[in-house]
Parts: C-alpha cells; sequence; structure tokens
C-alpha cells in the first residue's frame, strides 16, 4: 500500500483511532497524576532528606522495569497481531505469561534474600540509612515491577483486537487504588506503604485486562498445541527488551550521579524526571501503543516509517512545548506549592529548570516511542543488544563530564544527549535513508515548536510578572501552532486520525 493511502481513512475508522488514542492518553494521565499526587504527598509528609533519597534510589529500579515493561508492549503487539489473525491468541498469550512468571518469580526471591546488598547498590554513596530504606522497598518494588509486565502483556494481547479501552481503564484504576492506599497507609507504616501502594497499583492494572480478555477468549480453546518455546520466548522479552532497559537505565545511571552533587539531588532529579515523563507518556507513548497493530497490518518501508514518526511527533511536541513553556516561568511556584517547603526558593526553582533541561531528553523519549515498535513490525531487531550495550557504555563518559563541568545541570544534559545517540542509532538501524528523512523532519519540528515556545512564553515574560505571562503565553503559543498548522501540523492530525 503507498505512504500516502496510509493516511487516508474512513472517518469511521479516523474516530476509532482518536477514540483509542484519548483513551490511551487519558490513562497515561491519571495513571501520571495518581503518581505526581503520590510524590507530592510524599515530599509533603517526608520532605526531602536521606530516607526520600533512599525510597527514590529504589524507586529509580521500579520506574526502570515498569517503563521497560510498558516498551515491551510495542515489542510483542506485532508477533500478538499475527497470532490473532492465525486464530491462536489465547494460547500464545499464556504461553507467554508462563514465560515472564519462569523470570519474575526467582528475581523476586532473589531480591528478598539480598535486599540489603541491593539497597547498598542502588544508593552508591549516600549513607547507610538511604540503603536501610532501599532494601526495605526493593523487595516489594520488584513483584510490583512484574505485575505491570503481566499487565502490558494482557493490554497487548487486547491491542491486537483493536480493543484499548479495558488497558486503559485497568492502568488508570491501579494508580488510584496504590495512590488511596499509600494516603492511608503513610502514618502507620512510613515511606514503604508507597511500595505496598505499588504492588497493589501492578495487580489491578494486570485483573482488569486479563479478566477482560478471558472472557472475550472465543479462540482460547484452539491450537492448544501451541508450543511453550520458553527459551525463545525469554530471548523475545530480553532482546526486545534490552533497548528500553538500557533507555531507562541510562536515567539510573544520571541518578547515580546525581547522588555525588549533594543530598536531596537525587530525589530532585526524580520528580524532574517523573515531570518530563509524563508529558511524552502523554502522547507519543500513547500514540506508538494504537500503531502497531496498524502498521503490522500494512506494509512500511523507509520512507513511510520516517512519515509515522515524523506526523505522531509533531503532535507529541506541539503539547511538549506548552508544558515546557509553562514549567519555564512558574515552574517553581508550582512545584513549591504541590511538595511543600522543602521544595521552595532555590530547590524549588531548580526542579523547575530540571525539566527544561530535560527538553532535549523529552524529545528523544517521544522519538524513540514512536520509533521503537517499527523495529520489530519491519523486523529490524539484529542490531538492538549491540545498541543498547553501546549507549550504555557512551552514556558513562558523558556524565562524568556534564557532571565535571556543571553538576547536577550537566547530569541531566548527559541524560538527553545520551537518549538522542540511542534514538538515531535505532533509526539508522532500520535504514539510513528512514534516518537521514526523519532526523531532518525532527530537526524542522524541532526548531518550529522550540521558536514558538520561546517566542510565546519568553516573550510574554518580558511584559508580565510569571503568573500573567504563562497564560498569555499559552494563548500566544496556541495562535502560533494555529498559524503554522499548514507547515505539517493538519497533515500530522490526519495522519494520527487515520492510524486503523
Amino acid at each position: 500500500m503507498p505512504a500516502d493511502e496510509h493516511a487516508k481513512g474512513s472517518p469511521e475508522r479516523g474516530r476509532s483511532a482518536v477514540r483509542s488514542g484519548v483513551l490511551t492518553g487519558l490513562s497515561y494521565v491519571a495513571l501520571s497524576g495518581a503518581a505526581a499526587l503520590a510524590g507530592a504527598f510524599l515530599a509533603h509528609k517526608f520532605g526531602r532528606n536521606l530516607r526520600t533519597d533512599g525510597f527514590m534510589a529504589a524507586y529509580g529500579v521500579y520506574l526502570v522495569l515498569v517503563l521497560g515493561a510498558q516498551a515491551f508492549r510495542m515489542v510483542v503487539v506485532p508477533d500478538l497481531t499475527r497470532a490473532e489473525e492465525e486464530g491462536r491468541l489465547g494460547p500464545e498469550f499464556r504461553a507467554y505469561c508462563i514465560a515472564f512468571l519462569v523470570v519474575a518469580i526467582p528475581a523476586t526471591l532473589i531480591t528478598v534474600a539480598f535486599a540489603g546488598f541491593f539497597g547498598e547498590l542502588v544508593t552508591g554513596r549516600l549513607p547507610h540509612l538511604s540503603a536501610e530504606v532501599a532494601a526495605d522497598a526493593l523487595p516489594w518494588l520488584i513483584p510490583a515491577a512484574f505485575l505491570q509486565l503481566l499487565a502490558a502483556l494482557a493490554a497487548s494481547a487486547l491491542a491486537a483486537r483493536d480493543s484499548y479501552g479495558p488497558p486503559a481503564l485497568g492502568f488508570a484504576l491501579g494508580g488510584i487504588a496504590g495512590l488511596v492506599f499509600f494516603i492511608v497507609a503513610a502514618d502507620a507504616h512510613g515511606i514503604e506503604s508507597l511500595a505496598w501502594g505499588l504492588t497493589l497499583n501492578g495487580a489491578v492494572a494486570l485483573a482488569v485486562p486479563a479478566v477482560v480478555f478471558f472472557l472475550r477468549g472465543s479462540r482460547m480453546r484452539r491450537h492448544l498445541d501451541v508450543p511453550l518455546r520458553l527459551k525463545y520466548r525469554l530471548w523475545q522479552l530480553l532482546h526486545g527488551s534490552a533497548v528500553p532497559l538500557a533507555l531507562q537505565a541510562l536515567y539510573l545511571i544520571a541518578l547515580r550521579f546525581a547522588a555525588g552533587t549533594g543530598e536531596g539531588n537525587v530525589t530532585s532529579l526524580s520528580y524532574a524526571y517523573l515531570l518530563a515523563g509524563m508529558f511524552t507518556s502523554a502522547t507519543a507513548f500513547s500514540l506508538s501503543l494504537i500503531s502497531a497493530a496498524p502498521l503490522t497490518r500494512r506494509r512500511v518501508d523507509a520512507e513511510s516509517a520516517a512519515a509515522h514518526v515524523v506526523n505522531s511527533a509533531w503532535v507529541s511536541l506541539a503539547l511538549v512545548g506548552a508544558a515546557a513553556g509553562l514549567v519555564a516561568l512558574v515552574g517553581g511556584r508550582v512545584v513549591t506549592a504541590l511538595l511543600g517547603s522543602a521544595y521552595s526558593g532555590t530547590v524549588g526553582d531548580e526542579l523547575g529548570r530540571l525539566v527544561v533541561y530535560l527538553s532535549p531528553w523529552m524529545v528523544a523519549s517521544a522519538a524513540f516511542s514512536i520509533t521503537y515498535p517499527l523495529i520489530f513490525v519491519m523486523h529490524r531487531t539484529r542490531l538492538l543488544l549491540p545498541i543498547a550495550v553501546g549507549a550504555l557504555l557512551v552514556d558513562i563518559p558523558i556524565s562524568i563530564v556534564g557532571r565535571t563541568l556543571w553538576g547536577l545541570t550537566g547530569v541531566t544534559v548527559a541524560l538527553g544527549l545520551s537518549t538522542t545517540l540511542l534514538v538515531l542509532a535505532l533509526m539508522a538501524s532500520l535504514s539510513v535513508r528512514m534516518l537521514t528523512l526523519t532526523a531532518l523532519g525532527l530537526a524542522r519540528l524541532s526548531l518550529l515548536v522550540g521558536a514558538a515556545t520561546a517566542l510565546a512564553f519568553g516573550g510574554a515574560s518580558l511584559v508580565l510578572s510569571a503568573v500573567p505571562a504563562a497564560a498569555a503565553g499559552l494563548a500566544l503559543y496556541a495562535l502560533l501552532l494555529l498559524a503554522m498548522r499548514e507547515l505539517g501540523l493538519s497533515q500530522a492530525w490526519q495522519y494520527v486520525r487515520a492510524l486503523h
């Protein structure tokens, strides 16, 4: 099918794609909102100290695994989509579940047995108190992360049937349930209760899509002779998750380097990263999830792959630009209001600036989320492990230089640079032509969005105080996007509407 036909579709399919994207996006907004409220409650309740540094270090491991699990949805959807077309989706789903449990159960037992060692490992140079907090949290956070992996698998099975509502509901309800549990239990059980809440979050996120899948499982009794092929499926998990895990490991490395820049900086970088991640998850990641199955049913070449990345990135980064502009003007005040007096003054202002410094990371993260499913749709997986290992090796000297020159700011900038290099390597693994077309398109897009953001919010800040400038800047930014709609935004919106 020609690339230009991909952007066309019936009104019903257009509405379906938008509805799927909105449902998925709203679920991540709800999930991210619950995480933000949990973070705000954590900050007000426990402050910014060695105990929060220890928990955030352990939470960084959880975040690496969970975001890797969510990225694995993009890996497995093409396989499950083909299985659905052949009438063997149920047995394939069951076999993947068994394979993942083979990893999850031993990993959980090892974490419980050696919690003290892992607590010391993830906290690095921080004092022993931080390591103790991390050791208490990890035995709950590791199984919580694997529950999220199984929830992602159940969501992928439903995505193979173009069903996105139940997973969206499950993830949203899981986030809310975990938040409520943490708030109720915090007084009696302390900061560790957040780890318990995250475990509950994972259980709910898994239960909803799994129940719906089995209730709709009209083909579950067919092809019961599908082999388990544990080695193959574990290799799929390792191979498919290698780059997403490396991407999140870059964040974990950044936390380790941040630990050497002063007390509380691990916590500050964690909050900035979570906020920046929320901006991209609600758009780019959601678009990547709803596009994997439709793209599997199509023939994708270098030109159509580049068009997919650039068009999807337009929709995502248009929203990211607005968020970055708002944070730049009122981020410090909002941080102080949400997180409490421990984040007032220079600490709150610095956290707001960290989000702005993460702008290159947000662009690269959006590009990664949109590009990664194409690796499996186009069967270009040969270089995934080398790319994952290479990214980690390159990141360490970049982070050393960044911290030496600019401290915590340098660590943040290094994270964005390393992530950008990883994404460019992924695009090159698809094809050099795809890399060229996409890099040019994203560079043009970043320039347009960056200029609109700087002109709207920067211009407003020159004549107004922070809060009025934020409101005026947002209005002006919207007008600029409207004026630029013929430069790609309108075409991007039409493309997204016709995804399936």
